[in-house]
């Protein structure tokens, strides 16, 4: 029985002496394969999440980019207004005081036919030879 023991004793000493060596590695590979799915789904969803950030940076800057054209239009049809008030209110003065019976009177008579109104054709007329 002596034997048997001191057999046995041998027997859980290398037991003891392997299992700790190969515990390790297999802890860690499998402690290391379950962490590779949750790194690479946290990359994914930080991708993810940078991706959309870009995407509603552009977004916002696509949205300020067609509200300033968008404004400039507002702005320049406005000036094109007030431009054609001012050259309205000039072709009234012109018309008051050109002669209908001088050559540019007569000639403004030919060249008004064409238009709906003499203003309109006054202000063609003042437009063209800024």
């Amino acid at each position: 029985m002596d034997s048997l023991d001191k057999l046995l004793a041998e027997l859980q000493t290398e037991y003891k002496e392997v299992q700790p060596q190969q515990q390790p590695k297999s802890i860690t590979a499998k402690s290391f394969i379950p962490s590779l799915p949750k790194s690479a789904s946290f990359m994914d969803n930080l991708l993810a999440e940078v991706k959309a950030d870009f995407a509603q940076e552009d977004a916002a800057i696509e949205l300020k980019k067609q509200q300033e054209l968008e404004q400039e239009k507002i702005r320049q049809e406005q000036l094109k207004a007030k431009q054609l008030e001012a050259l309205k209110v000039e072709a009234k003065e012109w018309l008051a005081k050109v002669d209908p019976l001088s050559s540019e009177g007569l000639w403004f008579e030919r060249f008004a036919e064409s238009y709906p109104s003499k203003l309109e054709a006054a202000i063609e007329y003042l437009r063209n030879n800024e």
